[in-house]
């Protein structure tokens, strides 16, 4: 059954049109206040990372902000649609545990290349050309499929709102996105990061406190409703493979299945976004005059390096809460209203179609069921702000890898500020305009977001062993760097489509090959494949024995600012020798060692706790929630995201709260403005004050 839009198309293009614009305005003013009262002009080395500087609580807002997708509110809601009370947890479970994991990743990056700006660049420090390569193409598939993501989820979202045809979708909504990212490249990421996170969390609140307090249509308003409503739901259509068949138990076959293949398919994600570090943050700027950046690599070569550990565990814990209490509120929700005889729900009489559901559209339904009309315009904010945000780090990512390690590194190693940018911003349209009619095509083709978050694991998990083993053994040569990758690709596509095969007997449909059991084929044998093809490839060519020396090499300055002259670009690109008196001071370094050890303790002891001592005595028993149970389930899940919302909300605004009384006394012209000058041949800040220029190096 069709069901008929809640808004109008009005809606869609103004908030699509609209808010995209405005925000590429609010990049152009944004530049210009920095510019003029924070001194936002830097040297290359800050330009790329921030000196290193950025604390604790703002890499944590950094790694929410870049793991909160499209997908992270609509496929964590679709299968707690399907499995009830157990999906949203496998979900935030199943895509916490790598970010936890890569903390000791992240300080072991700190301690091996401690001037690095991009773990790309740290592959071709240790293996060459061939390797660096490679990862280039696993780098860009990453940004793809997450680009592919955002599209289709955020265009079936808007066309189920507000009946926009999702061509058209697919075409808008990156339109902001590319001005303002061309405006602004990574300070337009991180503003919209921050303001994107801010509202989702509002709008999380909101529908929460809605379905488990205050719902305005008396249908639910408490979790002991919910839970009254989930059991006569599982009454009329029992969970296949569920405990007793409810949706109230952790006991879920297929919920394990998707757990299985979420965490392999977000290793892939978290530990191959390789974007590179290019632009400062406007809010990291604003707050703490520090950058950060798209990728979890990235992430950490900006943190400072005592903030590492604390910020990638801040962050992990922070971003939990956000796909469990929201599919928590919007996936039950969804079955709790679509039976009811008021006939809140869209649907109403009849379930939600399976294609809606692999769509994504349980939680526009849920909200349009809880709130009315004004759900659905949360929500369309709320997916905009989502999709805009992670699209514009994707372009950033994938601009800066087409410009800094392939154009800079094999075509024009010399090439002047003008040009690096000319490359970049051609990149940026071209690469918005190939992913929005590649996102068509995918809709017409059948292939939803659904589909490409259970796929992206087949082609991009098998890179993740080896970027590990990069930065923990020294003895991986390069052609296991560079060929498991290449090899656990084949085995995992031959696996995904001869289990489909054998289980559709011969009949390759795009919906037997996004079954879960085609998946978790594919998925195991791209994360694990390479644990035999490493050591094959490493002993049976010869094992290195790498002393960490060609990391630590790697300069500082030896990256190229966008703005400097064609002498500077040359100087920057001739600057080879090692530049050993910038690695970490010896103190940041035994702290680094220190930070090592206890990462790996705490690390082990978390993981365990989310994947086993938290979820396993509850799957094995087949324990089902008593109303009691479900009620303290619920109302931990919202004093959690409270706490997240201090975390990565306010904390990092009282981290920098220095710098905001500085840009604000600028803005109000009671302090004095930071500007540039030539003087002696060189570039000096100055700080001006009643028409005279104080100068100081």
């Amino acid at each position: 059954m069709a069901v008929a839009p809640p808004l109008s198309q009005a809606y869609g293009y103004g908030i699509v049109l609209g808010v995209g614009f405005l925000f590429a305005f609010g990049m152009i003013l944004t530049t210009w206040i920095l510019k003029r009262y924070n001194n936002e002009q830097q040297t290359s080395e800050n330009f790329s990372t921030a000196g290193r500087t950025v604390k604790s609580g703002l890499v944590a807002s950094a790694v929410v902000s870049s793991w909160t997708w499209a997908a992270t509110l609509l496929q964590s809601t679709g299968v707690a649609y399907k499995y009830g009370v157990s999906g949203p947890f496998w979900y935030a479970s199943g895509a916490t545990v790598q970010i936890i994991l890569f903390a000791t990743l992240a300080i072991e990056l700190k301690r091996r290349a401690p001037n690095a700006h991009t773990f790309l660049e740290v592959i071709r420090a240790r293996y060459g050309q061939i390797t660096h390569c490679v990862f280039i193409v696993f780098g860009l598939c990453t940004n793809i499929l997450v680009t592919a993501m955002l599209l289709t989820g955020g265009s079936a979202v808007v066309t189920a709102l507000t009946g926009m045809h999702t061509a058209a979708a697919c075409f808008l909504l990156p339109l902001g996105v590319v001005l303002y990212t061309m405006f602004g490249g990574i300070k337009a990421t991180f503003l919209t990061d921050y303001i994107h996170t801010v509202i989702i969390l509002v709008i999380i609140l909101i529908f929460a406190l809605t379905a488990y307090a205050t719902d305005p249509s008396g249908v639910l308003g408490s979790p002991g409703a919910v839970y009254e409503r989930l059991v006569e739901a599982a009454s009329r259509h029992p969970v296949d493979g569920n405990a007793e068949g409810s949706y109230l138990t952790m006991r879920s076959r297929e919920g394990i299945i998707f757990f299985v293949i979420n965490i392999v398919g977000n290793f892939g994600t978290v530990f191959m976004d390789n974007g590179k570090s290019c632009k400062p943050s406007y809010v990291i700027d604003l707050f703490c005059n520090a950058n950060s950046t798209p990728g979890y690599y990235n992430k950490a070569i900006a943190a400072h390096p005592v903030a590492a550990l604390p910020g990638y565990i801040i962050g992990g814990l922070s971003w939990f809460a956000i796909p469990w209490l929201c599919a928590t509120t919007m996936g039950l929700s969804a079955l709790a209203l679509e039976g009811d005889p008021s006939g809140v729900f869209p649907t109403y009489p009849d379930r939600m179609p399976e294609a809606d559901v692999t769509a994504g559209l349980v939680l526009p339904y849920a909200a349009v069921g809880l709130l009315g009309k004004s759900g659905a315009i949360c929500t369309l904010i709320m997916i905009f702000m989502a999709v805009t945000s992670a699209t514009s780090a994707q372009l950033i990512a994938v601009s800066s890898i087409f410009t800094y390690d392939i154009y800079q590194t094999y075509i024009n190693p010399k090439a002047p500020g003008t040009m690096l940018i000319a490359v970049s911003h051609t990149a940026v349209i071209a690469y918005g305009t190939i992913m929005a009619g590649f996102s068509v095509g995918l809709y017409y083709a059948g292939i939803s977001m659904g589909w490409l978050y259970l796929w992206m694991g087949v082609i991009i998990s098998g890179a993740v062993l080896p970027a590990s083993l990069t930065l923990l053994w020294k003895r991986q040569n390069w052609i296991a760097a560079a060929f498991s990758p290449v090899l656990a690709v084949i085995c995992s596509l031959i696996t995904w489509i001869v289990t489909c095969d054998k289980l559709f007997d011969g009949v390759l449909s795009v919906d037997n090959l996004g079954s879960n059991y085609p998946m978790l084929a594919g998925n195991v044998v791209a994360l694990l494949s390479p644990v035999v093809f490493v050591p094959v490839l490493t002993f049976g060519f010869g094992a290195d024995n790498y002393d960490w020396m060609s990391m630590m090499a790697i300069k500082r300055g030896g990256d190229v600012d966008p703005t400097d002259t064609p002498d500077e670009v040359e100087a920057a690109s001739g600057a080879t020798t090692p530049d050993f008196t910038l690695v970490a001071p010896a103190e940041d370094m035994g702290k680094l060692n220190k930070s090592s050890r206890i990462a790996k303790a705490l690390v082990v002891f978390m993981a365990l706790s989310f994947i086993i001592l938290w979820p396993m005595p509850m799957y094995g028993s087949g324990y089902v929630f008593s109303k009691q149970f479900f009620s303290g389930w619920v109302i931990v899940g919202i004093i959690w995201i409270f706490c997240s919302s201090f975390a990565v909300g306010i904390y990092p605004l009282w981290e920098g709260r220095s710098s905001m009384v500085r840009v604000a006394k600028g803005l109000l012209g009671r302090g004095p403005k930071s500007v540039l000058v030539e003087t002696e041949g060189k570039t000096v800040e100055s700080e001006e004050r009643n028409g005279s220029t104080d100068k100081k190096e």
